[in-house]
């Protein structure tokens, strides 16, 4: 399986490898941006304007959540399936904040992390430590939000990930790759960034309850996720 195969599990495991226009330094197509400031602050308002909320800390909350569950997706989807961790913290990753999966990450040059037989430290490393924590300090310098309702939302999408690959292992008859993919998110939720953000159950399949809400409720016709903390009060 290659990295671009990942879309058969899910929309949210799939990601852009084809070689883009831009070259080898500048972006593969119209729109695309480095993960910085303006790529984040486009997709707050994108967020926004579809949400149909003027509230930008809803907004920027769901737009975390939403890149925090891409990149858990693909790491954790390939890393389960090929034993091989890709590379998502360099700057060969582009993001088109106007558009969803999978059209919104593209990775023309994708390369695997170098590691032993455990993906943890890789993932932990390259898409907790480094991409998703520089996008929790620029998510809040954009918009002035809780951080750990953002580590909330980025171990909520990590569960959700490991929920969606579990599934689809058990109904590809690969009981071994279900059973790793717990495993390793285990052992994610074990990092002092995810430590406290919830409840993480595999007993009768993985569920989630988490001790933060990502503010969903407050959007027009909005309501309670199914591992909002609110749910049990």
């Amino acid at each position: 399986m290659h990295l671009g195969d990942l879309a058969s599990v899910g929309p949210f495991f799939a990601l852009r490898t084809d070689a883009g226009a831009g070259g080898p330094d500048g972006p593969p197509g119209p729109g695309y941006l480095p993960l910085a400031e303006p790529a984040v602050r486009a997709r707050v308002a994108t967020v926004a304007e579809r949400l149909g909320t003027a509230d930008r800390r809803v907004a920027a909350s769901i737009a975390f959540q939403g890149i925090a569950g891409r990149l858990f997706s693909i790491a954790l989807g390939f890393a389960v399936l090929t034993g091989h961790v890709p590379d998502l913290s360099g700057p060969a990753l582009w993001w088109h904040p106007a558009r969803t999966a999978p059209d919104d990450l593209w990775l023309p040059r994708p390369a695997a992390l170098p590691h032993g037989t455990d993906p943890v430290p890789p993932i932990a490393t390259s898409v907790l430590h480094d991409r998703l924590a520089s996008l929790h300090h620029l998510t809040r310098a954009v918009v002035p939000i809780s951080g750990r309702l953002l580590w909330g939302n980025a171990a909520s999408s990590l569960a959700g990930s490991l929920r969606v690959l579990h599934t689809w292992c058990l109904a590809q008859g690969r009981p071994e790759d279900a059973a790793r993919a717990i495993t390793v998110t285990r052992a994610l939720f074990e990092d002092p960034l995810l430590r406290d953000t919830g409840t993480l159950t595999t007993r009768g399949g993985p569920s989630f309850r988490r001790r933060s809400c990502c503010l969903y409720y407050r959007v027009p016709s909005g309501g309670m996720c199914g591992d909002c903390v609110l749910r049990s009060r």
